[in-house]
């Protein structure tokens, strides 16, 4: 998980991807606490997992990588 440590708050570097997928959205650096609030009330994304499966987020995601 070395590539993965560096993007993640100190407290979750050495978590499991199991456990990863259910931590909140703030687990990722860079997403403060009230982007978690915001990720939530517009999408209902409470966790990193929810985040990684939202549809808007991998429609957009595709599009951006067919645009290469």
């Amino acid at each position: 998980m070395a590539g993965i440590a560096d993007k993640l708050d100190k407290a979750y570097e050495d978590k499991p991807l199991t456990e990863l997928v259910g931590a909140p959205a703030e687990a990722l650096q860079g997403v403060s606490p009230g982007d978690a609030e915001h990720l939530k009330a517009a999408f209902n994304i409470k966790t990193i997992g929810d985040l990684g499966r939202n549809k808007y987020f991998l429609w957009a995601q595709s599009i951006a990588k067919l645009a290469e």
